[in-house]
């Protein structure tokens, strides 16, 4: 259209006026050219700040990994030292019974020796008519000075042994607050890390945005200052041509473009922010991958929100070569099928990526994790968990990037797995 209009108004105009505008146009063009090539420049010096940033931001992200981690090993140290308590508080109050017991017969027999005090005894001493009873009596009052010396050791070692319960419940409840303290520290240093990364990938996005916007600008600028000027330079060799040749010649460009506007493809839809339910629930197939297509479960439960072959980003020249579902942080993401992790660690683009080999040169792909539970070289089993649901990768929601590839080529994981609902 602008090229139409162009030549119908220069085709009124005197060659003295269209001179006038080419070199106008000419002084916008090489001034579109500048700004451009400066823009370039602040664009290429934003890369490698950006590059920067890319390995602060898997830093930060693979630290958060590994603090997720200690946070719930702590939580499971805290658990058990709980449990410890427990039982030690248990024992405490066996051993408080038995004392009890203890104390109370120790108190008949006590009670029961004063009353009889040595009278018995020293009658005996003095009795010496009938020595075989002496000698019998005798031999039970040993047995039961024996039996009292016994009761009251057994006594002093359950005394013993609930002082050093007591000792190991107060080492235990002081060992209880310094893993909630240290619990507390690690989950400071999360909060932390998290914030700090929100940070850095907000500047991120703005420096690029605002950079990038004013760069495609400027480019817009530049192509339709040379567009002009070109057409320009088509009507100043026109200039003699007759009104009815540059009248047929606007109809003909207007007809041109009526037609380019129809053939014109229509603007790349946005991405879906909701879909479908995906169930990682069921039964999972336990033969060859190969022959698993339509059987698989998916590996999380959510939604799914990018299918494959949609546009990426509302960009219609970039196209999803797998799926994304969206999902809670932290929910538990199983491998699909049995196989090998051949790559569990940070990629730029993808965050925390697991990558399992199913044999016959199928694999999937697991990314955007929070954190890994598998390393390169494990072996899991279909429906192990490998991975948690988190943002890594550069994502502001929380989704799992789930991709199917055969023998290196994408493949639609909506085939393999088990329909939607």
């Amino acid at each position: 259209m602008f090229r139409a209009l162009a030549l119908v108004i220069l085709a009124s105009l005197a060659v003295p006026a269209m001179a006038d505008q080419r070199a106008e146009t000419q002084q916008q063009l090489d001034q579109a050219a500048k700004d451009v090539t400066e823009l370039k420049k602040l664009l290429q010096q934003l890369k490698q700040e950006k590059s920067g940033v890319q390995a602060d931001l898997k830093k930060t992200e693979t630290e958060m990994g590994n603090l997720e981690q200690q946070v719930k090993d702590l939580q499971q140290e805290l658990q058990n030292s709980e449990g410890e308590i427990k039982r030690l508080d248990e024992e405490k109050k066996k051993l408080q019974d038995a004392r009890t017991e203890q104390q109370r017969l120790i108190g008949i027999q006590a009670r029961a020796a004063y009353q009889s005090g040595q009278q018995e005894y020293v009658k005996l001493l003095l009795n010496q008519q009938h020595p075989e009873k002496f000698a019998r009596t005798l031999t039970y009052y040993d047995y039961l000075s024996k039996a009292r010396l016994e009761q009251l050791a057994a006594f002093n070692e359950t005394l013993r042994q609930l002082a050093n319960v007591e000792q190991e419940i107060t080492a235990q409840q002081d060992q209880l607050n310094e893993q909630k303290a240290a619990l507390e520290g690690r989950r400071e240093q999360l909060a932390t890390a998290r914030k700090e990364r929100q940070q850095a990938l907000a500047k991120l996005n703005r420096d690029v945005n605002e950079r990038d916007k004013k760069l495609k600008t400027r480019q817009q600028d530049q192509t339709q200052l040379a567009k002009v000027l070109k057409t320009i330079e088509e009507t100043l060799a026109r200039q003699a041509r007759e009104a009815r040749e540059a009248e047929e010649a606007r109809k003909r460009a207007l007809a041109e473009e009526q037609r380019q506007l129809r053939e014109r493809p229509a603007g790349s839809p946005a991405r879906a922010t909701s879909g479908p339910l995906v169930s990682s629930s069921g039964t999972n197939f336990g033969g060859p991958f190969a022959k698993a297509r339509g059987q698989l479960p998916w590996p999380v439960d959510g939604r799914l929100v990018a299918r494959f072959g949609s546009a990426r980003g509302g960009d219609s020249r970039a196209k999803w070569d797998g799926v994304l579902i969206g999902a809670a942080e932290g929910s538990a993401v199983r491998a699909v099928h049995g196989g090998r992790v051949v790559f569990a660690d940070w990629l730029r683009g993808a965050g925390l990526l697991v990558i399992l080999d199913h044999g016959n040169g199928y694999l999937s792909l697991y990314g955007h994790n929070q954190r890994l539970l598998k390393n390169a070289g494990d072996i899991v089993k279909a429906g192990e968990s490998i991975a948690t649901v988190g943002t890594s990768g550069g994502q502001d929601t929380p989704a799992l990037y789930f991709a199917i590839r055969q023998q290196g080529r994408p493949s639609d994981p909506a085939q393999w797995c088990r329909a939607q609902g």
